[in-house]
């Protein structure tokens, strides 16, 4: 069985970018990375959007990397991107997505800031989201998270559940559907990777001919350092990429989000 590259295994190998030219020298590796896996599957490369994973960046070092051409950011703690869209408002083209589990207690924060939410997986949520949205007068674009591995440690739903989900949320108009995520198997074995991707994707072209109107499925959110040119080769749309951009984090992964891989 054929094993994920060092560069692929081991993002943590990236050394930390600390001025505006690490951080174009990572991303041109990057987009060469991307460039190279559309090129395999016969892709168009600007048909994948790079989304830089800024959790546990600070306010200095995101400042660079939008010296260096990036223009949106993931986190996925909201009370963390929301101070980092307070402290960074003079930057008026940022966009911000929310990418990790959201508490019901969090949806004010997230309808105030965000212009992306990748992690949504219940009703309890959306309902969340939804009059918090209606009350800011704003709307949404949601992913709808799957969990296609099937550990207990990762949220999102189990694809089996899908469909069912993705027919309630028409009763959510703020809520602005692009399409499913995931999070992929963590695993050195590319064929156990890609199963995950491939099950995502093999979901999303089941369900969009017979999705409700207004509910679009054309996006798939899947990939990381480690495994994104897996998940471009099997249709992804956003891969959501940190440390190949930012550089190995201070603290091991549980840290930053306990039981479920890193971007």
């Amino acid at each position: 069985m054929r094993a994920l590259s060092d560069t692929q295994a081991r993002p943590g190998c990236h050394p930390p970018a600390a001025t505006v030219e690490d951080f174009r020298r990572n991303l041109a590796a990057v987009r060469a990375r991307i460039d190279a896996a559309c090129r395999r599957a016969g892709r168009d490369p600007a048909g994948v959007r790079l989304l830089p994973v800024s959790k546990t960046v600070d306010e200095a070092r995101i400042r660079l990397a939008y010296a260096a051409g990036c223009r949106e950011f993931g986190e996925n703690r909201v009370q963390e991107a929301h101070g980092k869209w307070e402290a960074m408002a003079d930057l008026a083209d940022l966009r911000w997505s929310v990418i990790g589990h959201l508490q019901t207690n969090k949806a004010g924060l997230v309808a105030r800031f965000a212009n992306e939410f990748h992690a949504l997986d219940s009703l309890r949520v959306a309902e969340a989201l939804e009059r918090r949205l209606q009350a800011e007068g704003r709307a949404l674009d949601v992913f709808v998270q799957v969990n296609t591995s099937g550990e207990t440690s990762k949220y999102g739903l189990p694809p089996e559940n899908v469909p069912a989900f993705v027919q309630a949320l028409p009763a959510f108009p703020a809520l602005r559907v692009r399409g499913l995520m995931t999070l992929a198997l963590f695993s050195g074995e590319v064929e156990r990777v890609r199963r995950c991707f491939v099950l995502l994707r093999t979901l999303r072209d089941r369900l969009r001919d017979g999705a409700p109107a207004g509910i679009g499925l054309d996006e798939l959110s899947m990939g990381m350092s480690g495994d994104f040119d897996i998940a471009i080769e099997e249709g992804a749309t956003v891969v959501r990429v940190g440390q190949a951009i930012f550089g190995v984090r201070a603290l091991p992964d549980r840290y930053y989000w306990p039981g479920e891989a890193q971007p």
